[in-house]
């Protein structure tokens, strides 16, 4: 339940209080006073849009603060836990702040927090119908929202299924229809990969290969070169036979190891050193082995240079053309392996769609039972409905009134079956859901926005709202002025079953009808000061002579008329014995 506001630099209000009673309270005031700032204060405390023009002129922000009390336990009170918001003594305190820049901020329980975690506890703490849900109302699609916010778990279910195979279906045909239109592309993309991968196929290229060919390359072109270098280490190492004078290292490297082997014997210092010569022997001999086979093996045949060359151009003309994934050999076979992969894919093209179109029908099919499930579930809570709202006017003097709703559907060569019949359908289904008013027997049911008038419209909505009162699980209600356009005993009646619905909700009312505000369990009067602003003492509980002068205001704009006094004491007291 709402305790009270505080609204400070909204609009014309300076800074006030609105004290709330659990029952039914009903605010107001001349035209201009602030009366709607109540209901744009509640907004923003349920995490409603933040506009900057509500800053009071010479004010920097705007600041609401709200208390609220929730039950233990509860959604709200669970959620507002979880952000960290401390409960006082049961009691939830919110609070938003606007400033004249355009920033907002919002506070819960002491905690700062998300503007949109407000708009989350919203749906559990208050519920407000005001003009603007009137006239939305209107509209077809608001219409069928309201039966299936209405039907509750009879159409939440099958909804949910029908909203998800229609998701898939249109994923299926958006796929299908992208295969089939870009089948020429996909072709010519096809036998592009195709070229591609024949070409490298026909030089069979091998990981690595570039780089061995180029060590070849770079060996056989200096053939001569590095014979000569060969031959040279290797005379140096163990002689040139064509010079047997010649001095080389292994003959040099012999004769040091013999001298010390000879006293090895008397020094195992000097021992230790022979050993090591030796080992320069040994390694030296190996070396000029290999020397020798480097040399013998060494391939300078201009023929084969040729080849390596050849070969070499034919890779480097591939790297070109398909190494745009890296460079060398190597990425044009990361080319081949992803191209083979993506013309796999290509080719399985006409396979694709065979299981494409197989999936959208037998996806048709399904979405055309579940919209039948829709329909025949929409239908049945229309019948409620309908016959609720029917018993609401009964309670707001119009007995003779009778709604119904008119469920069809639009027939679409191309779209699905139900009841034997190819249908359109959307996200939501197959139906077309309007509200049809028949305003006294004999006259036909006519859409709600064509066939009632002014003050019918407005009864006609209030019955609404105050049906899914009854089946909203809120403990507050806020009414902005759906009474619009009604008056005289059709005014009492409104009254009169607002306050029959405050016997197990709180109801807050801003009214400009003395009869709906003499049924109010407190009347809060938004008055301005004389400089044009709503103060901390502009919005206050009338009781006894004040809430007589102020009915009788409202009924004759003159607060001191013997009539309207009589009048609005004989409202009080037809309320009173309601009670």
């Amino acid at each position: 339940m709402l305790e009270e506001m505080r609204i400070r630099s909204l609009g014309v209000i300076d800074d006030a209080v609105v004290e709330l009673s659990p029952g039914f309270t009903a605010v107001t005031g001349e035209t201009g006073a602030g009366k709607t700032m109540v209901v744009t204060s509640l907004g923003l405390l349920l995490g409603g849009r933040a506009d900057p023009a509500l800053v009071r002129i010479g004010s920097d922000k705007a600041v609401v603060e709200g208390r609220v009390t929730v039950p233990p336990g509860g959604a709200a009170a669970v959620r507002a836990e979880e952000a960290g918001a401390e409960l006082d003594d049961g009691a939830l305190l919110l609070s938003r702040t606007v400033s004249a820049e355009g920033r907002s901020r919002a506070h819960l329980g002491g905690r700062s927090v998300p503007v949109g975690l407000l708009a989350e506890l919203a749906d559990d703490l208050v519920a407000v119908h005001g003009q603007t849900d009137q006239q939305g109302l209107l509209k077809l699609s608001r219409q069928r929202q309201a039966l299936d916010r209405y039907a509750g778990d009879g159409v939440t279910g099958p909804l949910a299924k029908y909203g998800e195979a229609y998701r898939r279906l249109r994923a299926v045909a958006v796929e299908l229809e992208e295969i089939v239109t870009r089948a020429r592309e996909r072709a010519q993309e096809a036998d592009m990969l195709r070229y591609g991968l024949d070409e490298i196929a026909g030089v069979e290229p091998r990981a690595g290969e570039d780089v061995e060919l180029a060590e070849e390359a770079e060996r056989l072109g200096h053939a001569e070169a590095l014979s000569s270098a060969a031959t040279a280490a290797h005379s140096a190492l163990a002689g040139n036979p064509e010079d047997p004078e010649g001095i080389d290292a292994a003959t040099l490297v012999a004769g040091a190891h013999r001298a010390l082997e000879a006293v090895r014997s008397h020094d195992p210092a000097l021992a230790a050193l022979a050993d090591r010569i030796g080992e320069v022997g040994i390694l030296l001999g190996d070396v000029a082995g290999e020397l020798a086979g480097y040399a013998d093996d060494l391939d300078a045949d201009p023929l084969r240079l040729a080849a390596v060359e050849e070969r070499r151009a034919a890779l480097t003309a591939l790297t070109r053309k398909y190494g745009q994934y890296g460079d060398g050999i190597d990425a044009v076979l990361a080319w081949a392996e992803q191209g083979a992969a993506r013309l796999t894919e290509l080719d399985g093209d006409d396979e694709r769609i065979d299981e494409l179109t197989a999936e959208r029908d037998a996806l048709r099919s399904e979405l055309g039972g579940l919209a039948q499930a829709l329909t025949d579930a929409r239908t049945e809570a229309a019948e409620r409905f309908a016959a609720a709202v029917t018993a609401e006017l009964g309670s707001l003097a119009m007995p003779h009134a009778r709604v119904s709703f008119a469920i069809r559907q639009t027939e679409d060569p191309e779209g699905v079956e139900v009841d034997g019949r190819a249908v359109a359908y959307g996200p939501s289904g197959a139906d077309e859901v309007e509200l049809l008013l028949a305003p006294h027997p004999g006259a036909p049911p006519r859409p709600i926005a064509k066939g009632a008038s002014g003050g019918e419209l407005s009864r006609v909505m209030l019955a609404v709202e105050v049906v899914f009162a009854g089946t909203d699980p809120v403990p507050t209600y806020l009414f902005d002025e759906v009474d619009a356009g009604v008056g005289g005993k059709a005014a009492v009646e409104i009254g009169r079953r607002l306050a029959k619905l405050a016997r197990s909700a709180q109801v807050v009312v801003v009214t400009h009808l003395p009869q709906v505000a003499a049924f109010a369990d407190r009347q809060l009067l938004v008055e301005k000061t004389n400089d044009g602003t709503v103060t901390r003492s502009g919005v206050k509980v009338l009781e006894g002579e004040e809430r007589v002068r102020e009915l009788s205001r409202m009924l004759a704009g003159q607060e001191d008329s013997e009539t309207a006094r009589a009048h609005a004491e004989e409202l009080l007291a037809t309320a009173r014995a309601d009670h």
